[in-house]
Protein backbone atom coordinates (compact mmCIF):
# COMPACT_ATOMS: atom_id res chain seq x y z
CA UNK A 1 0.00 0.00 0.00
CA UNK A 2 1.36 3.37 -1.03
CA UNK A 3 0.06 6.77 -0.03
CA UNK A 4 -0.09 8.47 -3.41
CA UNK A 5 -1.61 11.82 -2.40
CA UNK A 6 -2.00 13.86 0.79
CA UNK A 7 -4.22 16.95 0.89
CA UNK A 8 -4.00 19.22 3.93
CA UNK A 9 -6.68 21.79 4.83
CA UNK A 10 -5.39 23.93 7.69
CA UNK A 11 -7.81 25.12 10.36
CA UNK A 12 -7.70 28.91 10.76
CA UNK A 13 -9.25 29.27 14.21
CA UNK A 14 -7.35 28.68 17.45
CA UNK A 15 -7.68 25.30 19.11
CA UNK A 16 -6.13 21.86 19.32
CA UNK A 17 -7.25 20.75 15.86
CA UNK A 18 -4.73 22.13 13.34
CA UNK A 19 -5.80 20.55 10.03
CA UNK A 20 -8.10 18.11 8.26
CA UNK A 21 -6.34 15.73 5.87
CA UNK A 22 -7.42 13.45 3.03
CA UNK A 23 -5.12 10.69 1.81
CA UNK A 24 -5.25 8.60 -1.36
CA UNK A 25 -4.00 5.02 -1.30
CA UNK A 26 -2.56 3.45 -4.46
CA UNK A 27 -4.35 6.09 -6.60
CA UNK A 28 -7.53 4.08 -5.92
CA UNK A 29 -8.96 4.71 -2.44
CA UNK A 30 -9.45 7.93 -0.46
CA UNK A 31 -9.81 8.46 3.27
CA UNK A 32 -11.18 11.88 4.25
CA UNK A 33 -11.38 13.69 7.60
CA UNK A 34 -8.15 12.58 9.25
CA UNK A 35 -7.48 15.22 11.90
CA UNK A 36 -4.11 16.70 12.85
CA UNK A 37 -4.31 17.52 16.57
CA UNK A 38 -1.88 19.24 18.89
CA UNK A 39 -1.67 17.28 22.13
CA UNK A 40 0.42 17.58 25.28
CA UNK A 41 3.20 15.50 23.67
CA UNK A 42 3.08 17.14 20.24
CA UNK A 43 1.17 16.61 17.02
CA UNK A 44 -0.71 13.39 16.28
CA UNK A 45 -3.41 12.19 13.90
CA UNK A 46 -6.95 11.05 14.70
CA UNK A 47 -8.69 8.82 12.20
CA UNK A 48 -12.21 9.63 10.96
CA UNK A 49 -14.85 8.65 13.50
CA UNK A 50 -18.54 8.92 14.27
CA UNK A 51 -20.53 9.05 17.48
CA UNK A 52 -22.13 5.74 18.44
CA UNK A 53 -25.49 5.41 20.17
CA UNK A 54 -23.71 5.01 23.53
CA UNK A 55 -22.06 8.45 23.10
CA UNK A 56 -18.60 7.06 22.43
CA UNK A 57 -16.71 7.92 19.25
CA UNK A 58 -15.61 4.99 17.08
CA UNK A 59 -13.09 5.11 14.23
CA UNK A 60 -14.76 4.32 10.91
CA UNK A 61 -11.44 3.71 9.12
CA UNK A 62 -8.14 2.92 10.80
CA UNK A 63 -4.85 1.03 10.40
CA UNK A 64 -4.83 -2.55 11.69
CA UNK A 65 -1.38 -2.38 13.28
CA UNK A 66 0.82 0.19 14.99
CA UNK A 67 3.55 0.19 12.32
CA UNK A 68 1.04 1.19 9.64
CA UNK A 69 -0.43 3.88 11.92
CA UNK A 70 3.06 5.24 12.58
CA UNK A 71 3.86 5.31 8.85
CA UNK A 72 0.59 7.14 8.09
CA UNK A 73 1.19 9.60 10.90
CA UNK A 74 4.75 10.34 9.78
CA UNK A 75 3.70 11.00 6.18
CA UNK A 76 0.69 13.13 7.17
CA UNK A 77 2.60 15.21 9.72
CA UNK A 78 5.45 15.72 7.24
CA UNK A 79 2.98 17.11 4.68
CA UNK A 80 1.36 19.27 7.37
CA UNK A 81 4.76 20.75 8.30
CA UNK A 82 5.51 21.41 4.60
CA UNK A 83 2.19 23.23 4.26
CA UNK A 84 3.19 25.49 7.16
CA UNK A 85 6.49 26.34 5.46
CA UNK A 86 4.73 27.20 2.19
CA UNK A 87 2.40 29.52 4.13
CA UNK A 88 5.37 31.37 5.66
CA UNK A 89 6.98 32.06 2.25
Amino acid sequence: MQITDVRVRKIAKEGKMKAIVSITLDDEFVIHDIKVIEGDKGLFIAMPSKKATDGEYRDIAHPINSSTRERLQNIILEQYEKSLLVEEE
